[in-house]
Order: structure tokens, then C-alpha cells, then sequence
């Protein structure tokens, strides 16, 4: 067949080499005719037709259809840099046979190249002598490589305490404390030449500010200010336990305030050295003496007064003194002795966290240990993150941020906590068994939460049932169920106010909540928060809002036009605030539209009795209260009380009301008049007093005293 094929051709000269070699008379039987068709380039749509194999009665043979069916090879694992020696294990062939196929399949080496310790480096060559070898393979990770399977897993902690060789000195954390509106922030202002307090609303600090500032003497410092307002202790709270130095600062004309004293308790429960800043020295009604007194009433003893507490009279506004300040934080400085461990694995806490538009959730974190850099990973609570950048209190860039820096890091999944401590660990798969085992012990304590009220639940159950058992057994073995338990407890009929909250960060929202924990009138008006959470408010917070008919406040926070299109279609009412005091006062003005109206009486004249008199009715006798109108108007339709030496004889409506013989409706003040009860019992003597009021409604006005 392959001669006639050969013979039949036409342009021998353009056939392939496989064909040439069979006509200079190489061997025809191991070529087949699939693959003689194949080598000529000019004839091949000739030999392929059903006609060339008519004229061949005695094979008439379709090479095409009678294509041998795959063979299924065997698949063998292989893996990166491995040696000739485990390949020819992997594949199950002599390690001669796999020398011979790395040799045809790497042109760039010799054959003496290989032996069986060899290590093959280039992949494609150890894919391509797979391949010749005959069988398929799949890349796997070298066996050796596979670490132990951890079966349990394992909390991240702290490191221990470092050895005193690889310690640094590092620059103080001060913290600037005190009352609200006493210049904190103005102080903290001129200290870094910006202009934060006209970005503060109503001049009220609403969350933690954290800045590494570069003083003019060349030292930086890291201020932590917080507010000051009765609203924000727990965020006062958290200031104080982060911080190395606290500047207490007291103004001259106010002196010693509420937050001023509950900011001295949590310097002494955080055992921090305290520096004394008298601000506002520059006002005419300052008197630093009386407030250097009223310090030491709260156990302030200052230097002045003979105490070893730093106290530097300044006024933040004009810069006085500032210099001096900075010289007495340097100097409280070295005399703590402030050193960090800078190698390692990062330690952190977090100050502030809060959800932008564009970048995502956010948190300033104030770095302890370590040095931090792009690309950790680090674990808080119950989130992690892939530290994707970071940024200072300006918004610009930094690569690694070292002891006492405090920088804003992007690339959290889940909002972190304020307050929560920030681990980092050393890869992916860490933080992942680090999130396992935090879920599994957040499960079991809520679990256990969950049981506890469970079987406070069962109880009140089982109590009830046996009272309606010995209720069913008094009314006898054919007493309808139905009756014992029949509901009897009517609707309360509460009102209830629902509110959801959106914050710009976790502090001003936890400040909010707190506020919120003040309410106490729930029996006159329920106050609920059905939803609260950090970022700008969205579609979700819109439905919530729809399903429980409440009022969204977000605060420090815009809200887009299509969320208050959306909004004012459905009837949801959004109210933004940016400062908290004003939010609260109308969440007050939305209880009292709640609350019923109750029943009030308005006195509208007085009168005094000054003779009973008697006459005949229909042969009856009555009795009949002469009277002087002292105050106000008398009105024959209004209620009456009739009191005599404060005591309260009686109380109800006029039957009649005469002046000189005339029914009348009205009696003006000093004029004489006849006045009869429709009580025919009522006795009157000179000296009574009789109250005319009238009744209205009354609306309701809460007692709900937030402490501001």
C-alpha cells in the first residue's frame, strides 16, 4: 500500500522527509498509512478520497475510522527542584530510562550532567520528560515540605518582656485631659501651627485625635487629644490607659470642673504622672492662686504649693509659656524613662476606627512594640487585616510606623473595637487559625450566656405551669383547658420610640450609646435602638429604618442624594447632627411627641364664702354659698373646690349661679354672688375658700436627664 501510494504520487518532489526516506528505501513498515498521508504536502486531498480506495478492491480500508482508541495513562505526582532519583521513584521506571528522557528533553545540557542526585531546576524540563516517559503527572508540594497538620487551634498573646539589651529610647505619648472648653485642643492647635478646634463642631472634641508632632526644638511627640464633654468618659478612659504623661489643663477663670476631676481619678487609677497646664492666664477674671487651691482639694499638689507636680501657667491662644510646657514634658520624660522594643512582631492598640466612602475601614492605631510595615498582618479582637497602607494625622503616606507612632492603617475586613489590643502574626494561615480559635471561644462564652438564660427561662416556665396546674385542679378534673391559659394580660399600649444611629467612628457612637443607657423612663415611653454602626448611612439602614418605622440619626456623617431621595419617598425621617448634645435634645422632643397627653387643671378664680344662706327649691330647702369673687373670674361651667383650713371638703360643678336674683355665666373680681352645688349636702361656713379651675390636656414632657 505505501509503494502504490508512493507510486501514485504526483509531485514526488515536494513530499516531506518521512516520504523520501521510504523512497530511497529505508524501511516502509514502521511508517503507517495514516502517517504517509500525512507527509505528502501536494497530492494529499487526492489520496484521502473514497475513490482512491475503490480502485483497491482487496483493502478497502478508511484509515480515519480505524483510529486505535486512547490508552488511559497513569498519573504520577511531581514537584518543583526534584531529583532524578524521585522522579524515577514517582514514575515507577529505571533511572537510566529517566536520564535518557531529561536528555532529549534538555538541549542545553550534556548527558554526564545528570545522575541520580541531580536536582531538576527548569520545570518545562521535568514536565517534557514526564511526558516522554509516557504517563501524565500532577504538581503537587514536596512531600517533605508539608508541615504537620495542627489539629487545634491557638490564640495569639503577647510577647514576653524584652531583654533590656535590645531596648531604645522612644519618644513620650502625652494625652491632653480636662474639662470641655477648657482649650485642649487650642492648646494641642499651637502646638502643631494647624487649625483643628474650626473643624470641631460647637467646639467640642467628639472623638480621639491622635498626632506625632515635630516640636521647633526638633523632638516629636505623639498628643492624644480627648473630649472633655460628660459624654465621652469611656474615650477619656482610653486615653488615659495608652499614655505615658497626661497635661491636665485647668482654665484660670473656670479652675477645678466636673470632667477636670474625673480626669485626675483616671490619671491616678492608670498610675500616670500628671503635668498641671493653667490655661487662659491672659483673661482678666483668671486667678491661677484659687485654682492651684482647688487642685490640691482633689490631690493635685503642685510645685508651687510645695507638691512635685509640674504645673506651667500658659494661655493656648496667645502661645505663652508654650516652651516651657514643652521643657517640662521633655523633662517627665527622662525622668520615667521611656524605652520600647522596636524588632519583632507588632503590638498595638487601637485609638480610633472609623468606615470612609472610598478607602474603606479605617483604624489610628498607636504602635507599643515592633515596628509596622506594609503588608502584616495583624489580628484585633475578632478581625484581621492585610496591612494594604498607612497613613499620618495629615493623610499622608508612610511606609513603617515605629514606637509611639500613631497612623491610620487600611485593609481591615470587620471594623475593629476602640480600645482593643492589635497582635501581628507572622503569615495568612496564622491569622487564620488565630480567627478559629477566637470564634470558637466567642461561641462557647455566648453558648454559655445563651444556656444561663435558657434556664432562667425554664424556671419562670415551670412556675407558671404549676400555677395554672393548681389552678386546673381547684376547678375540678373537667375544667376547660381554654380557661387556665387564657391570657388575661392586656396590652400595655407603651409608645415606643426607634431610633437607628450611624457614627463617623466607633468612639462617638459608643458616646451615644452611653447617653442612651441614661434613659430610665421606659415605662411612659420605650427608647430603642434598633441598629447602630460606623460609615455613611446606606441602603441597609434604610430598610431597618422602614421595617421599624424609626428615625435615622447620623452624626459627623453625610448622607448621599440618592439614599435621600430614596428616604423621602418611604417617609423616613434622616436627621444629621454633629454635635451630640443637640442630637439628644431631639431625640427628647421626639419622646415627648410620644408620651399622652395627661389631665391638667388650671385655676382660673378664687372666692371666699362669707354667709350660708337657705332657700326653698321646689319645697325643699338648699343651701346656698354667699361669696366675694377675690381673684380671677368665677365660671358657672367650670369645677369647683370647696376648702376649708386646707383641707379639701368637696368637689364638683355648679348647679346655679346668681347675682342680685340674676342667673348668671360669669363673675368678675369683687363682685357679690349666689353660688349652689348640685350636691344638696354641702354645708359652707364664713371663711371657706372656693377654687374655680378648669380641666385641659396636658402634653407629657420627659424626665430624662442626660447630665448635660
Amino acid at each position: 500500500m505505501a509503494a502504490s501510494l508512493i507510486r501514485t504520487c504526483t509531485k514526488f518532489s515536494l513530499l516531506r522527509q518521512p516520504l523520501r526516506d521510504i523512497v530511497r528505501g529505508d524501511n516502509v513498515r514502521k511508517y503507517n498509512l495514516h502517517s504517509l498521508f500525512l507527509a505528502c504536502t501536494q497530492c494529499q486531498r487526492y489520496h484521502t478520497t473514497p475513490q482512491y480506495f475503490k480502485s483497491k478492491p482487496k483493502r478497502q480500508v478508511n484509515v480515519f475510522t480505524q483510529i486505535k482508541p486512547k490508552k488511559s495513562l497513569p498519573v504520577v505526582d511531581i514537584w518543583k527542584r526534584m531529583t532524578v532519583s524521585e522522579l524515577a521513584t514517582s514514575t515507577g521506571r529505571d533511572i537510566n530510562d529517566v536520564i535518557d528522557a531529561i536528555y532529549l528533553s534538555d538541549s542545553h545540557n550534556s548527558l554526564e550532567r545528570y545522575n541520580k542526585n541531580t536536582i531538576i531546576e527548569d520545570s518545562n524540563v521535568l514536565h517534557n520528560a514526564v511526558r516522554k516517559l509516557g504517563v501524565k503527572f500532577k504538581v503537587i508540594p514536596r512531600p517533605d515540605d508539608k508541615e504537620e497538620e495542627v489539629t487545634k487551634d491557638c490564640n495569639v498573646v503577647k510577647r514576653p518582656p524584652p531583654d533590656e539589651s535590645v531596648l531604645i529610647k522612644r519618644r513620650p505619648v502625652v494625652t491632653i485631659m480636662g474639662h470641655v472648653d477648657h482649650g485642649k485642643t487650642t492648646l494641642l492647635d499651637t502646638l502643631r501651627n494647624t487649625s483643628v478646634v474650626k473643624m470641631e463642631f460647637g467646639g467640642i472634641t467628639q472623638h480621639i485625635g491622635a498626632f506625632n508632632v515635630t516640636l521647633e526644638t526638633g523632638e516629636t511627640i505623639t498628643f492624644l487629644d480627648t473630649p472633655g464633654h460628660a459624654a465621652f468618659n469611656i474615650m477619656r478612659m482610653r486615653g488615659a490607659q495608652v499614655t505615658d504623661i497626661i497635661v491636665l489643663v485647668v482654665a484660670a477663670d473656670d479652675g477645678v470642673m466636673e470632667q477636670t476631676i474625673e480626669s485626675i481619678q483616671m490619671a491616678k487609677a492608670a498610675n500616670v504622672p500628671v503635668i498641671v497646664a493653667i490655661n487662659k492666664i491672659d483673661k482678666p477674671e483668671a486667678d491661677i492662686a484659687r485654682t492651684q487651691k482647688m487642685l490640691a482639694q482633689q490631690g493635685i499638689q503642685v510645685e508651687a504649693l510645695g507638691g512635685d507636680i509640674q504645673s506651667v501657667n500658659v494661655s493656648a491662644l496667645h502661645g505663652t509659656n508654650l516652651n516651657i510646657l514643652i521643657e517640662a514634658i521633655a523633662l517627665q520624660a527622662e525622668l520615667v524613662g521611656l524605652k520600647g522594643d522596636p524588632t519583632g512582631l507588632v503590638e498595638a492598640v487601637v485609638i480610633e476606627c472609623s468606615t470612609d466612602r472610598q478607602r474603606g475601614k479605617l483604624a489610628t492605631a498607636l504602635i507599643q512594640r515592633g515596628t509596622l510595615r506594609k503588608g502584616a498582618f495583624l489580628v484585633c479582637g475578632l478581625t484581621w487585616a492585610k496591612v494594604r497602607a498607612m497613613f499620618d494625622h495629615s493623610g499622608n503616606p508612610v511606609m513603617e510606623a515605629k514606637l509611639s507612632d500613631a497612623v491610620q492603617i487600611i485593609g481591615w475586613k470587620d471594623l475593629p473595637t476602640a480600645g482593643d489590643e492589635i497582635l501581628e502574626v507572622e503569615n495568612e494561615k496564622q491569622v487564620r487559625m488565630v480567627m478559629r480559635y477566637r470564634e470558637a471561644e466567642k461561641a462557647a462564652q455566648m453558648a454559655e450566656e445563651h444556656k444561663i438564660a435558657a434556664d432562667k427561662k425554664h424556671e419562670e416556665y415551670l412556675k407558671e405551669y404549676k400555677e395554672h396546674l393548681a389552678k386546673r385542679r381547684e376547678l375540678g378534673r373537667y375544667a376547660k383547658l381554654s380557661k387556665l391559659v387564657k391570657n388575661d394580660k392586656p396590652d400595655d399600649g407603651i409608645p415606643k420610640l426607634n431610633v437607628v444611629i450611624k457614627g463617623d467612628v466607633a468612639g462617638s457612637v459608643e458616646a451615644i450609646l452611653d447617653v442612651f443607657n441614661t434613659y430610665g423612663s421606659d415605662d411612659k415611653c420605650q427608647l430603642s435602638v434598633v441598629h447602630y454602626g460606623v460609615g455613611p448611612v446606606t441602603e441597609t439602614d434604610l430598610q431597618m429604618a422602614d421595617a421599624f418605622d424609626a428615625i435615622i440619626y447620623p452624626f459627623n456623617i453625610g448622607v448621599t442624594k440618592d439614599l435621600q431621595q430614596e428616604a423621602n419617598k418611604k417617609k423616613i425621617s434622616i436627621r444629621p447632627f454633629n454635635v451630640i448634645y443637640k442630637l439628644i435634645d431631639d431625640v427628647k422632643k421626639e419622646l415627648n411627641k410620644k408620651l399622652p397627653t395627661v389631665d391638667a387643671e388650671e385655676v382660673i378664680g378664687e372666692a371666699n364664702v362669707l354667709q350660708e344662706f337657705e332657700i326653698t327649691d321646689k319645697k325643699k330647702k338648699v343651701k346656698v354659698a354667699g361669696c366675694r369673687c377675690v381673684k380671677g373670674n368665677l365660671k358657672k361651667n367650670a369645677m369647683y373646690r370647696l376648702m376649708r383650713e386646707q383641707e379639701i371638703l368637696y368637689t364638683g360643678k355648679l348647679l346655679s349661679m346668681r347675682h342680685m336674683k340674676n342667673e348668671t355665666e360669669t363673675i368678675k373680681t369683687d363682685v357679690e354672688c349666689g353660688l349652689r352645688f348640685d350636691d344638696p349636702t354641702v354645708s359652707f361656713k364664713a371663711g371657706d375658700v372656693l377654687i374655680c379651675y378648669q380641666m385641659y390636656q396636658k402634653p407629657q414632657v420627659t424626665d430624662w436627664d442626660p447630665g448635660f
